[in-house]
């Protein structure tokens, strides 16, 4: 009986088929973008006079190598820094009829704490040894200090939330006059200036 020849496979088309398919991946794969955190650096310039701040305009954040936070010389849970930056920040403890005086703060004006939002800086100070994780939540609760304030502000004077806006044309999805909506956000950011000054870390690990 004669043996039957085995059929072969053509794969002469295999490279082309495989190539289409790295296209096909290649155009139809969403990769995420890294996310960081956004910090405009200052020029690089030798300030001859750096301005003199008082102390009472001064929020001290400091974190040791054990992840704990030292607020204002006072030891502080992670979950009410948000609350005590907001109290700072919206003060307006100037004198009412000085030219520093905050109309738009809603706080307690105490005379020992911020003048005013303009005035006000959140100083941190992390330990070398300080968890990544524990620096990224205190530099969000910050943050979501100063976006709380703002969406305060945004919502009294224009009826929407700033963090909305903000992120809508961040994303190209805002359907409005978008050079107007800026100009609403810089006037935004101009009652609640983000003030937020990094030190150099302890070299000690204490």
């Amino acid at each position: 009986m004669a043996r039957r020849a085995t059929p072969e496979v053509n794969a002469g088309s295999m490279a082309d088929i495989a190539f289409l398919l790295l296209i096909f991946f290649l155009v139809t794969t969403t990769i995420e973008k890294d996310k960081g955190i956004a910090r405009q650096l200052p020029p690089n310039e030798d300030v001859v006079d750096p301005p003199v701040i008082k102390q009472k305009n001064l929020f001290i954040v400091n974190v040791n190598k054990n992840d704990q936070l030292l607020v204002e010389d006072d030891l502080m849970e992670l979950k009410d820094l948000r609350q005590a930056a907001i109290e700072f920040l919206d003060n307006g403890g100037a004198a009412k009829g000085s030219p520093e005086y905050c109309a738009h703060c809603k706080g307690k004006r105490s005379p020992d704490s911020s003048d005013n939002p303009d005035k006000a800086v959140i100083s941190v100070q992390n330990d070398r040894l300080t968890s990544y994780k524990m620096y990224i939540a205190v530099q969000n609760e910050l943050v979501a200090a100063y976006n709380f304030l703002r969406d305060r502000e945004s919502q009294r004077l224009y009826g929407w939330k700033f963090t909305e806006v903000k992120k809508a044309i961040d994303e190209g999805n805002y359907s409005g006059n978008e050079e107007a909506a800026q100009a609403k956000l810089e006037n935004i950011q101009k009652l609640f200036p983000l003030k937020l000054s990094e030190a150099e870390p302890k070299k000690t690990g204490q």
